[in-house]
């Protein structure tokens, strides 16, 4: 193009083997991408073993469009943190998570796609402070995160689809108004039908009783025997108390 600007007459064969030759061509180097590995989905047996965040999107009434990030207990079903706003860094999304931390056991785990909130030097060292393992899912499979999807799902349809949002702040309280609804008014067939507020007390129920049964297990396995025994010597004949 440089040589035709010139009043030039290309022969573009010939000049393509002479720029060949040369070694004119620049490289072009490719981006290093980090490949994420596939991880299956651990059996979920207590509540805070695992939490599941993600991101949604709608618009307001003027047609901005805003963000929400949610925090779910992948085991109890519960709705930990609905948070709005028109964007989210990653110092935010740690704030919300160690304000849920505040009110509940820390998480065992974390499961989250490969945006760039969660995947930044700020959250992957708040991840190792807190001692809460990170788990990222390869990129393009929402499935490995399927709780928090089939919760945006829920959102989506109930919610989110039929809500009109004039600002941000109606948003808000639209939205917290929702959360507390899901928690304790909406029940979940694969709760065994009960809202997920239910379904936590009740394993923690269910969780206290195991462990009483198991400490009283212990108890009468490590205590002594009764009727044992024992030889004495009194006198001339060997009597035997019983304890």
């Amino acid at each position: 193009m440089l040589l035709r600007r010139d009043g030039l007459a290309v022969n573009h064969k010939r000049l393509y083997r002479v720029y060949r030759a040369a070694g004119l061509s620049v490289k072009r180097r490719k981006r290093k991408r980090l490949v994420r590995e596939g991880r299956p989905q651990e059996v979920l047996v207590r509540a805070n073993q695992q939490w599941g965040i993600d991101f949604a999107h709608d618009r307001l009434a003027d047609g901005r469009s805003f963000r929400i990030f949610s925090v779910v207990d992948a085991y109890t079903r519960e709705c930990l943190a609905l948070e709005a706003d028109t964007s989210f860094a990653s110092r935010r999304v740690t704030r919300i998570l160690d304000g849920v931390m505040t009110d509940r056991e820390r998480p065992q785990s974390i499961r989250m796609d490969n945006g760039p909130e969660l995947t930044s030097r700020h959250f992957l060292a708040w991840g190792i402070q807190r001692r809460v393992e990170l788990v990222h899912i390869q990129p393009g499979q929402p499935t490995q995160n399927a709780k928090v999807e089939s919760f945006h799902g829920r959102m989506r349809d109930e919610f989110l689809n039929t809500s009109w949002f004039w600002n941000l702040w109606d948003a808000r309280k639209k939205i917290a108004a929702w959360r507390e609804e899901y928690n304790n008014e909406r029940p979940h067939s694969s709760l065994g039908y009960r809202t997920p507020s239910e379904f936590a007390a009740w394993a923690m129920t269910k969780m206290a009783g195991q462990f009483m049964d198991e400490v009283g297990q212990e108890a009468s396995i490590t205590g002594p025997l009764p009727h044992t025994p024992i030889p004495t010597t009194n006198g001339d004949a060997d009597r035997y108390m019983l304890i």
